[in-house]
């Protein structure tokens, strides 16, 4: 499984969390057990406060399979997904 790091924006005036239904949509859709039926292994998420960006720290096979994770992200605002490594791995292979 590979890492990823990913980052989504949205304006404040779209911002999900404002309306209750669409944020219970969104933590039923980023709960681990929903996020695993999708190939995605979430290992932490945190919002920048006041900031409408959203990261995720995220393991799966592919690309693709976090893509398709962040389908609904995409029709709210920005998404960025960025293969990673652990600082671990980086000092390992003596490198990023």
């Amino acid at each position: 499984m590979a890492l990823y790091v990913v980052k989504h924006q949205h304006k404040a005036e779209t911002c999900p969390a404002k309306d209750p239904k669409m944020g219970a949509m969104l933590l039923k859709h980023i709960s681990k057990p929903n996020a695993a039926t999708m190939g995605v292994n979430i290992i932490s998420d945190a919002v920048v406060d006041g900031q409408h960006t959203f990261y995720i720290i995220c393991e799966a096979a592919d690309k693709a399979k976090v893509q398709g994770f962040m389908t609904p992200f995409a029709q709210a605002g920005s998404v960025e997904i960025m293969q990673s490594s652990t600082c671990e791995k980086v000092v390992a292979n003596r490198g990023c």
